[in-house]
């Protein structure tokens, strides 16, 4: 059985109830997930099969860059090989930070799940049912 993390930065709550849903999809999968500010996570990324990363587009469409992105450059060459989703939420834009992260990810040698998982703004019923249904993809992935 795999072990899922998922680690995220979020400012206003929003990215915070994406990841929780997220876990709550997984979970339904019957696979093991731990849930992770990105501030309070201490564990090495070598112990879980399958990592989703959640942050925020922030400023032009970038992560957000005092703990988030320091902490992603940090973990970044841990990630060949490794089974990675992507999720975040947004309030302007189009997703760019998104696909700029995806990209990266790729270059970095991992298997990246299935496109980024965008929500613009709090995740209503529907986008949270997203949420949990990309989860439960990603736990069989």
């Amino acid at each position: 059985m795999s072990k899922i993390a998922v680690i995220y930065w979020s400012g206003t709550g929003n990215t915070t109830a994406m990841a929780n849903a997220l876990a709550e999809g997984i979970t339904a999968q019957g696979t093991e997930v731990e849930v992770f500010s990105v501030e309070a996570f201490q564990n090495d990324i070598a112990s879980y099969d399958k990592i989703a990363f959640g942050c925020s587009a922030m400023g032009d469409e970038v992560l957000e860059e005092v703990e988030f992105e320091p902490f992603f450059e940090s973990i970044e060459k841990t990630l060949k090989g490794k089974k990675v989703a992507l999720f975040g939420s947004y309030g302007w834009g189009d997703g760019k930070w998104m696909r700029d992260w995806e990209d990266r990810v790729k270059k970095d040698g991992a298997s990246l799940f299935d496109d980024g998982l965008i929500v613009c703004g709090f995740p209503d019923a529907q986008a949270k049912e997203l949420c949990k249904s990309y989860g439960e993809k990603f736990a069989a992935f």
